[in-house]
């Protein structure tokens, strides 16, 4: 892309719903006295910071292609954080364990990637990544309707049906680059709370492309666009509006 589209603010709504399945993912990670943790697409680094505290004698690094996000990083001892791209990243060192949360999403290639990940990890090493699986969810199906119809010129192109694999897809590869495998989905009912919560969520992930490609006036009558159907889609109640978002995970022992 040609700037930097992510905004650390507005996808740093619903943190604590977006950080749960981070923790779900690492929990599962049986590593015990790691000396190299790699946190590929680390966003603005808390959830990196979280690692560094899991394995306190770890040296961490996070990366991402945001320097927006890198910005926002944390300070720490044992913990540095750099600018660089999922699909170009190499290390420097053999690596104990790496983590990418929900960023291959993003990288039409990233099945290419995990070969290379792989082979970057000291023997035992660990390889552990979730990505969303809800791209046949409303709050996704309906916009892609709607880059379909009157918007088709200027966002037809950016229509993607299904970037990620089902679970048994990456058990089946990573297990056949003789790896342990450990694969399973959860789908998260999360609550949210105030006008428009499902569209105040995408618009800090799946339509950033989008609104990049925009200008501020044809943004405010997309978005406008967006609210009436998942509003229809998403109903809010007296307590909040429930979002169910499935997603996907993967550990992988080397």
């Amino acid at each position: 892309m040609s700037r930097d589209i992510w905004d650390p603010t507005i996808y740093g709504r619903y943190a604590d719903e977006r950080s749960r399945p981070f923790f779900d993912l690492v929990a599962r990670i049986s590593a015990e006295r790691p000396a190299h943790v790699v946190d590929a697409g680390c966003g603005t680094g808390e959830l990196t910071a979280e690692l560094a505290r899991r394995w306190p004698e770890a040296d961490v690094h996070g990366f991402d292609s945001s320097p927006a996000m890198i910005e926002r990083a944390p300070a720490g001892n044992r913990l540095t954080f750099s600018v660089d791209d999922v699909t170009r990243w190499r290390p420097g060192r053999p690596v104990d364990v790496i983590v990418s949360n929900a960023v291959l999403q993003w990288v039409p290639e990233h099945r290419e990637l995990l070969p290379r990940w792989v082979d970057a990890l000291v023997p035992g090493g660990w390889l552990a990544f979730q990505v969303p699986g809800n791209f046949a969810a409303p709050s996704h199906v309906l916009v892609r309707e709607l880059c379909r119809t009157k918007w088709r010129d200027r966002l037809g192109d950016l229509v993607r049906d299904t970037p990620v694999g089902e679970p048994g897809d990456y058990l089946a590869q990573l297990a056949e680059l003789g790896c342990r495998v450990d694969a399973w989905e959860t789908t998260y009912l999360h609550v949210l709370h105030g006008e428009n919560a499902v569209l105040k969520w995408i618009t800090g992930t799946a339509l950033r492309p989008v609104l990049d490609r925009l200008t501020p006036e044809e943004a405010g009558a997309f978005l406008g666009d967006c609210a009436a159907l998942l509003e229809e889609a998403y109903p809010r109640r007296s307590y909040g509006t429930v979002f169910p978002f499935r997603r996907i995970f993967v550990v992988a022992q080397k």
